[in-house]
């Protein structure tokens, strides 16, 4: 019997490719990736016209490690903490790319706090 969890990452990738085709960030309106593992929440701003990733934040990161965790409560204040680093490097507007995930619950929570912190999308 073929492993749930593999089956589960193989049709969340398969999804974010078929999203990945129709979007894409450039200078004016760069892309807000955001991915989720067991543990941890990372988000990425990204130009893909020059390559370059703008802003970035990381739950391993050491200001950020101790208060939040992996739940909808920490990818709320993780969506704060991106919108306020891409607001300091003059980024107001973004596309979202989820990453594959459903909209809800945590990416919900995240896309809804970066909303309300200033980022239009």
């Amino acid at each position: 019997m073929p492993n749930p969890s593999k089956l589960r990452r193989e049709r969340r990738v398969r999804i974010h490719k078929r999203i990945r085709l129709r979007l894409r960030g450039d200078a004016a309106k760069p892309r807000l990736c955001v991915s989720f593992s067991g543990k941890n929440i990372y988000a990425q701003v990204i130009d893909d016209a020059a390559g370059k990733t703008l802003a970035a934040v990381s739950t391993l990161e050491e200001s950020l490690k101790k208060g939040i965790r992996a739940n909808v409560a920490g990818a709320a204040k993780m969506g704060q903490e991106v919108a306020q680093r891409a607001s300091k490097k003059g980024i107001s507007a973004v596309v979202f790319d989820r990453g594959g995930f459903l909209y809800h619950g945590k990416v919900k929570a995240f896309a809804e706090a970066a909303r309300q912190a200033g980022l239009k999308f």
